[in-house]
C-alpha cells in the first residue's frame, strides 16, 4: 500500500516512518498542488492537513485512491460527497484538541483583557509605563459561546472557573449539559446582543459560511470582543474590518483568518483564481493585522506537544484500521457500501 503525506515536518515524518514501516511512504512538506500531483503517481492513501484542497480534479488525478486520512478534525477541504460516490473513504481526527484549543481561546481572551500585546509592543519600544494599558476583569462578564461541541464545552468550563456568565448557542441544545455546567442556552441574536466576549467554535460548512456578517455585527453590544479559533470563513472579513473601525468591536483575538491558505508559504504556486483571492486576502488581512487591538496567532491553537501526538496516533489508527479491514474515524460511512458495489 502506497501512502503519500502532505504538509508534514520532520517530527511527523519520523513518527509515520516508525509506525507505518511496512508501507511505501512519500512525504511533501508543502500542501498539495497540481505540480505535486505529477510527482506522486499511484496512491492508495492520501494524508493531508487543512491547507491541501482535495477536490474533484485531485480525485480524477488519483484513480487508485482508496482512503483520505486528514490530520484535522475539520474536513471542509475535502470533497467528501465526491469521495463517497467514488467509494473513497475519508477519515479525520475526531478529537485531539478539545482542551488544547479551549486553552488557546483563553490565551487570546486574556491577552486582550489585560492588554498584554500592547504592553509587549511598548516594551520593545522602550516604554515601560502602565499608561493606556488598563484592562478589565473576566469575572462577572458574559461570554457567548457559539457552538457547544467538545471544544466549546471546554471553553464553558474554563469560563465558569473565571466566574463568568455563559450563554451558549448550539443547533442541538442539551439541557442536561446546561444544568451540569451552569450555563444558559440562547438564540444567536440574543447571545450577540448580551455578550461582552463572543467565541466561535462551530465547524466551517455552507451553513456557517459568514455566519458572523454585517447584520450579526450590528447586533453586538458596543465594545464587545470577538474570538475565533475555529475557521476564518465563519466571519465575513470585510464586516469584521468595519466592526473594528466603527468601534462595535473593542478588539478581536484570531487564530484563523479568511483566506489564510493563500498567504502561507505553502501556496506559493497559485492559479489565476487563487491569485485573485490571495490579493484580496492579503489586502484585507493586512488592515486587520496592523491593529494593536487585534491579537493574531497563525493557526496554532491546536499546536501543543500533546495534541500533535494525539493527531499522529489517530491518523496511524485510521490508516492501519483501514488496511486491516476495520476502518476508524470514518466521516462518510456510505463510501464503504459504495466500495463494496465496485
Amino acid at each position: 500500500m502506497r501512502i503519500v503525506f502532505f504538509e508534514t515536518d520532520a517530527l511527523e515524518e519520523g513518527y509515520f516512518e516508525k509506525h507505518l514501516a511496512d508501507y511505501d511512504l512519500q512525504f511533501f512538506s508543502d500542501s498539495l498542488t497540481a505540480s505535486s500531483l505529477d510527482e506522486i503517481g499511484k496512491v492508495d492513501v492520501l494524508s493531508t492537513f487543512m491547507y491541501s484542497e482535495v477536490d474533484k480534479e485531485v480525485l480524477d488525478a488519483l484513480p487508485d485512491l482508496k482512503l483520505i486520512a486528514t490530520r484535522s478534525t475539520g474536513f471542509d477541504h475535502v470533497a467528501v460527497d465526491e469521495c463517497t460516490s467514488r467509494g473513497i473513504v475519508v477519515s479525520n481526527v475526531p478529537s485531539y484538541g478539545d482542551n488544547t484549543v479551549a486553552e488557546h481561546t483563553f490565551a487570546l481572551i486574556l491577552t486582550l483583557a489585560r492588554r498584554l500585546y500592547e504592553g509587549c509592543l511598548n516594551r520593545i519600544e522602550g516604554d515601560f509605563s502602565a499608561r493606556d494599558l488598563t484592562g478589565f476583569d473576566l469575572k462577572g462578564k458574559t461570554i457567548g459561546v457559539v457552538g457547544a461541541g467538545n471544544i466549546g464545552t471546554n471553553v464553558v468550563r474554563i469560563a465558569k472557573g473565571f466566574g463568568m456568565t455563559v450563554l451558549v448557542y448550539d443547533v442541538k441544545p442539551k439541557e442536561s449539559l446546561a444544568e451540569a455546567l451552569g450555563f444558559q442556552y440562547a438564540s444567536l441574536d440574543r447571545l450577540l446582543q448580551e455578550s461582552d466576549i463572543i467565541s466561535l467554535h462551530v465547524p466551517y460548512n455552507d451553513a456557517t459560511h459568514h455566519l458572523i456578517d454585517h447584520q450579526k455585527f450590528s447586533m453586538m453590544r458596543k465594545g464587545a470582543y470577538l474570538i475565533n479559533t475555529a475557521r476564518g470563513g465563519i466571519v465575513d472579513q470585510k464586516a469584521l474590518l468595519e466592526a473594528l473601525d466603527d468601534g462595535t468591536l473593542a478588539g478581536a483575538g484570531l487564530d484563523v483568518l479568511e483566506g489564510e491558505e493563500y498567504i502561507k508559504e505553502e501556496k506559493s504556486v497559485l492559479t489565476d483564481t487563487e491569485r485573485t483571492k490571495a490579493l484580496n486576502a492579503v489586502g484585507e488581512n493586512s488592515l486587520i493585522l496592523q491593529r494593536n487591538n487585534v491579537v493574531y496567532t497563525p493557526h496554532i491553537g491546536f499546536n501543543t506537544r500533546e495534541a500533535v501526538e494525539r493527531i499522529l496516533e489517530s491518523t496511524v489508527d485510521s490508516i492501519l484500521g483501514f488496511a486491516g479491514g476495520e476502518p476508524k474515524n470514518v466521516v462518510n460511512p456510505d463510501a464503504l457500501e459504495n466500495r463494496g458495489r465496485k
